[in-house]
């Protein structure tokens, strides 16, 4: 018997797989893969591979050859591949795995031509991110020249946002890919696709708004929230006027008022910016967080929802655009910190 887990999060997969299908419908003629890194953004990557596999998506993206393995065996239906590439220690698992490397650096390209010269692999340029990637410069001195190249890949560092940088990082990718030869180019991600179909080339590679969180206006109305949080009431309390709540009183009671303490903190990913700003959904209303948020516990005033006792599950607004202007916190942020202390539970 499994002991009780006073955390819960509640997943739609049906509303995960009706993401996709948008941004499948958004991409046009390309294929819409999906991004499954940080054990996909926090709810469990094997069932967000599986149940998308079942919808028809076939190219999945992790970060390291860690989350690789955790998904293996992996079906020769649908690709992997490993976005941070090829370190040395990485060499020989990646060249057994039936995952690729996605190349960033000369020298993970030297190291890959050493190791599994008849492997295909996938390549990241850099055309603006200045994170990952190799530059115009090692395309043109022949870096490339005889690999077999899967999918040639850049990335938007302001697809979020509607500035000139955008169309200057499409054009770069467009006149570069022409040099290089890749069977497929991909450039957008979940914003990326908001922008437009000429943004799409042969595959985009989504993540953030898979999972709910919406990326762009372009999203809203279309992207079904995934993800809800709930915790139980470990106490209810009464405060009197002037009273403090919390570590360093950051919340002094007005009034006499009735507090739920709930079994939540930034160990579960419900993070210190929640703390005077985070609600709670009871019915149709919200009730306020007071006071800090600490490590494993969290007040709420429900002074108007006496129906509210110890032992009640009370569900956190985690709807991701509000939770985020609530916390400061960005939508990717909130998804990736849930903890592993949540019971976490498909429909």
């Amino acid at each position: 018997m499994q002991p009780h887990r006073p955390l819960r999060l509640k997943i739609d997969g049906a509303s995960l797989v009706s993401n996709w299908r948008w941004l499948a419908e958004m991409s046009g003629s390309a294929a819409c893969g999906a991004a499954v890194k940080a054990d996909g953004y926090g709810i469990d990557a094997r069932e967000v591979v599986a149940r998308l596999a079942e919808a028809g998506c076939r190219d999945f993206f992790v970060a390291t050859w860690a989350e690789a393995e955790a998904l293996m065996p992996w079906t020769s239906e649908a690709s992997l591949s490993v976005l941070h590439g090829l370190a040395e220690e990485d060499v020989s698992h990646a060249a057994a795995s039936p995952a690729r490397p996605v190349l960033n650096t000369p020298l993970q390209v030297a190291r890959w031509r050493e190791a599994a010269p008849e492997r295909p692999c996938d390549v990241m340029i850099d055309t603006g991110m200045s994170r990952l990637g190799l530059s115009a410069r090692d395309v043109s001195d022949g870096l490339l020249d005889g690999l077999r190249i899967e999918t040639l890949m850049s990335h938007l560092a302001c697809g979020d946002e509607d500035v000139a940088m955008n169309e200057r990082q499409r054009a770069d990718f467009t006149a570069l890919s022409e040099r290089v030869p890749a069977k497929r180019r991909s450039l957008s991600n979940s914003a990326g696709i908001c922008l437009g179909r000429g943004y799409a080339f042969d595959l985009t590679r989504p993540g953030l708004a898979l999972y709910g969180g919406i990326p762009r206006p372009e999203a809203e109305g279309h992207i079904a929230q995934v993800v809800k949080v709930e915790a139980q009431v470990v106490q209810r309390r009464r405060v009197g006027a002037s009273e403090t709540v919390g570590y360093n009183a950051t919340f002094a009671a007005e009034r006499e008022q009735e507090l739920a303490i709930l079994n939540i903190g930034y160990a579960d990913g419900y993070l210190r910016g929640f703390s005077n700003t985070g609600r709670v959904r009871i019915g149709d209303r919200f009730a306020p967080v007071v006071g800090r948020v600490s490590m494993d516990l969290t007040a709420v005033c429900v002074d108007d929802a006496p129906e509210v006792r110890e032992g009640e599950w009370l569900e956190l607004d985690f709807h991701l655009p509000s939770a985020s202007a609530q916390s400061g916190l960005s939508q990717y942020e909130l998804l990736t910190t849930l903890g592993s202390r949540y019971e976490r539970s498909w429909s």
